[in-house]
């Protein structure tokens, strides 16, 4: 699992995700994005590239939705697969993290 950081206008923190978020690409990109999520207000998630989501995978979103709401911020997930917003939607972890079919719609949601 690949994991790449970019700053957004508007004080927005985009976290694009690349690979598989299984047991492995979990660990890949825990410790990474328990720094994000306790140091950043308004979060993107770019679940485009993420072809497989399990449960730890799960974890690490649901971890870091309550981190970053707990602090009174915003975290939404944009662009997921089919298979993958499934998986999303059938956990709840959308209720926690929003799910947004284009970027618009996502970065206007966070403010």
């Amino acid at each position: 699992m690949e994991m790449a950081i970019e700053e957004l206008a508007g004080d927005v923190t985009k976290v694009a995700f690349n690979g598989r978020f299984d047991i492995a690409g979990a660990e890949a990109v825990d410790l990474k994005m328990n720094v994000i999520a306790g140091s950043r207000k308004l979060v993107l998630i770019d679940m485009e590239k993420v072809s497989f989501l399990g449960s730890m995978g799960l974890r690490t979103l649901i971890s870091a939705a309550r981190a970053v709401r707990g602090r009174g911020g915003k975290i939404v997930m944009f662009v997921p697969d089919q298979d993958v917003e499934k998986v999303l939607t059938m956990s709840g972890v959308n209720t926690l993290a929003p799910i947004h079919h284009d970027i618009e719609s996502a970065i206007s949601s966070l403010h």
